[in-house]
């Protein structure tokens, strides 16, 4: 029997106000309705401050993120305390923290990098999980909400500008803005200056929508896809059908896991590039 027509991919990909937990009813999916609390008026502007899905996604996340490296943190303490390498857990906790900073950050920071490693590993870890727990049953993927990849590209171009005002003082950070190129004549950067100027502040602002609109592209394809696969066998309705996009959806699904480390990897690299960049000064 074919099944009915029902939009099943969109309430999976997009926020909502209930979460999906698993039960005995139809589906094998009941919901929680999450509280609604009144809006804040400030002037014209209403802000609803009720929590959805992706914020309780993204709280997860945070706490994931903490507990792990937490727990890593002090399993190699006491291993380091016991005069033993670390091992297991721990070991791993600190080679994937290492490389990072020793094969990402700091080679594209540069000298003197150390203090941006701290947030380079917190945007890797916290985007990872946020990745991650869309492949669990009755997860989501907060990292496919446009406003959560913006949040987080609002935050990397804060500390990108941070980052070039505190290494290039006032007079390098405004050549970052102003185009002014030392080593032509007068004539030449009177003419280069108006020319060139907004394009520079194009290419600051194009920065943080392409690391928005990459990682938010990236994680809601994949699902999609998946959802598709799937969706094929109750479009269908036959059983001898089935296997096929069963199959293919598993196997997407296991490519969505190195996705989701690929993506967050991707976006701590970008990052640590645009960070290097602006200390570098471009005039």
């Amino acid at each position: 029997m074919i099944a009915e027509n029902q939009d099943f991919i969109t309430p999976h990909i997009t926020d909502s106000h209930h979460l999906e937990y698993p039960c005995f009813n139809a589906g094998w999916v009941c919901e929680y309705e999450l509280p609604h609390w009144d809006p804040i008026h400030i002037g014209n502007l209403v802000l609803d401050l009720s929590p959805t899905k992706h914020v309780v996604m993204l709280l997860i996340a945070a706490t994931l993120c903490l507990v792990t490296l937490l727990l890593g943190a002090r399993a190699q303490g006491r291993h380091q305390q016991a005069g033993k390498a670390p091992k297991g857990f721990a070991n791993g906790i600190e080679a994937l923290v290492l490389y990072l900073r020793q094969e990402v950050v700091i080679p594209n920071v540069g000298p003197h990098g150390d203090k941006y490693v701290p947030f380079v590993l917190t945007l890797f870890f916290f985007i990872l999980f946020a990745n991650l727990l869309g492949l669990i049953p009755y997860g989501s993927t907060a990292t496919g909400n446009i406003s959560v990849t913006a949040t987080l590209a609002i935050l990397s171009f804060i500390m990108i500008e941070v980052a070039g005002m505190r290494t290039l003082g006032p007079k390098g950070y405004m050549k970052t803005i102003v185009y002014w190129p030392s080593d032509q004549s007068l004539v030449m950067k009177l003419m280069l200056t108006p020319l060139m100027t907004p394009i520079e502040l194009a290419g600051k602002f194009t920065k943080p929508i392409a690391l928005a609109i990459r990682l938010f592209a990236n994680m809601t394809a994949g699902h999609i896809v998946v959802l598709a696969l799937l969706g094929l066998i109750f479009s269908f309705g036959s059983y001898f059908i089935a296997p096929a996009p069963f199959l293919a959806a598993l196997g997407i699904m296991l490519l969505e896991i190195f996705i989701g480390f690929l993506q967050a990897f991707v976006f701590a690299l970008l990052v640590s590039v645009f960070i290097g960049l602006i200390r570098e000064g471009a005039h």
